[in-house]
């Protein structure tokens, strides 16, 4: 009996070590992959990696006309290097795919095929180029 305890807390114990997740960071990381302009109310987007390697998105708009603040938060599932995340906001109407690691998120298609857009240059880019690479650095 004694050693059928045994072996159960190390079969336990061996369990709970394979499903810890290795994450690039954990915390919260602000991020504009699409660039906006002072003023419109565009969403401030970010992610909250957990501990656990669940990964949240959100998002805080403020209108501009009357100052009432929109949030929302989600949870996109488990990290793992270069998964593609499906990101769905309800109350603004808006999906995208997006993967990152330690220093930057990029805006992807399903397969997760990096996204060059017009609407990812910044203004001083968009001068020199019709369409840039959606990416963002992560903010602390």
């Amino acid at each position: 009996m004694k050693k059928a305890f045994s072996l159960m807390i190390l079969c336990i114990s061996i369990f709970s070590f394979a499903q810890e997740i290795k994450v690039p960071f954990t915390g919260h990381r602000s991020f504009d992959i699409l660039e906006g302009y002072s003023g419109t109310g565009t969403p401030h987007y970010y992610l909250d990696v957990k501990k656990s390697g669940d990964v949240h998105f959100g998002y805080v708009q403020v209108n501009q006309a009357n100052g009432k603040e929109t949030k929302e938060e989600i949870n996109a599932g488990k990290y793992a290097p270069n998964k593609v995340m499906k990101v769905v906001f309800k109350k603004i109407e808006e999906t995208f795919f997006v993967k990152f690691d330690k220093e930057k998120i990029y805006l992807t298609d399903e397969k997760g095929n990096i996204q060059n857009l017009e609407g990812c240059c910044s203004s001083r880019e968009s001068a020199d180029k019709d369409i840039c690479k959606c990416e963002s650095d992560l903010y602390k």
